[in-house]
């Protein structure tokens, strides 16, 4: 796409990189990409929105393009916040729809919480809002799979040899069910993978999806998701880690929000079904756009 620019900003621990696409003049989107320790997307769908808004990634600080430091002090909820708020005053985004992406939703609801200025919506794509409840959704879906593969994955966390290959290819498995199902993965997907920050991903969520024993294990939005007063949506696939019925318990406890299942997708409807992933977050951050504030 044309009109793309892409910097570094300065933040609490370091310099993180980030992208404009496009210069559209509707209200811009900013994006908070997934892991923790994941990055932002190459080749984002959501760019194709830029002539009628500008839309921002970033990569947040040990992630991607940005700085790795490796002090554990700067990997908390809290930091990521002050971080998100530190990308919004350098951009200069007065006013500003957010979408989070899996761990983005958790910091996404972290940075509502302290009732910011100038955030005309929020998306929750994919949300994570509750670590029990995603460790327990995942430890269900796993009772669908071979035994062969429940066994690998059992065996490796308690032996702590979830680096091997046996692992990893049943962990993949899982994946290719509940986390992407195009077949095969294109290859952004494959070296993002490689290039996640395994560091920022085990302090702060653990050794697996099935397994929480980070400073995550107990983050638990659910209890202040009610003071959320935004226009917000929720979104997953209908095969997403992120269950449907655990997404529209979410949607039920903000006030008005909307809720939308991909029907063809797992945990990356960007990937799965590109199409309509864009246009649902189209027509709702147009129909927000007009929408008239409180």
């Amino acid at each position: 796409m044309e009109n793309v620019i892409e910097g570094f900003i300065s933040v609490t621990g370091g310099r993180i990189w980030y992208q404009v696409s496009g210069d559209g003049p509707g209200i811009p989107l900013l994006v908070l990409h997934g892991g923790p320790g994941g990055k932002s997307s190459d080749n984002s769908p959501l760019c194709r929105l830029g002539d009628e808004r500008r839309v921002i990634h970033y990569d947040q600080l040990g992630c991607g393009k940005s700085d790795r430091p490796t002090d554990t002090k700067l990997w908390t909820v809290e930091r990521y916040v002050e971080e998100l708020g530190q990308v919004i005053k350098a951009l200069k985004l007065e006013e500003v729809h957010i979408l989070g992406h899996s761990w983005g939703t958790m910091l996404a609801a972290s940075y509502l919480f302290e009732k910011p200025d100038g955030i005309r919506s929020v998306i929750f794509s994919g949300p994570a809002l509750d670590a029990q409840r995603w460790e327990r959704d995942q430890r269900n879906y796993l009772k669908q799979f071979p035994q062969e593969i429940r066994d690998t994955i059992k065996q490796s966390e308690l032996k702590g040899t979830t680096d091997s290959a046996a692992y990893n290819k049943a962990m993949l498995v899982f994946y290719k069910r509940h986390v992407c199902r195009v077949d095969p993965w294109p290859e952004e997907m494959l070296e993002d993978m490689v290039k996640m920050n395994q560091q920022i991903y085990n302090f702060m969520w653990g050794a697996s999806e099935f397994t929480v024993t980070g400073t995550l294990k107990n983050f638990d939005a659910t209890g202040r998701l009610h003071q959320i007063e935004i226009p917000t949506l929720f979104s997953c696939g209908r095969y997403d880690e992120a269950t449907p019925e655990a997404t529209e318990r979410y949607a039920k406890l903000v006030p008005g929000a909307e809720f939308h299942i991909f029907e063809n997708s797992s945990h990356m409807p960007a990937i799965e079904e590109p199409q309509a992933y864009v246009a649902v977050i189209r027509e709702w951050l147009s129909r927000n756009d007009l929408r008239s504030q409180v």
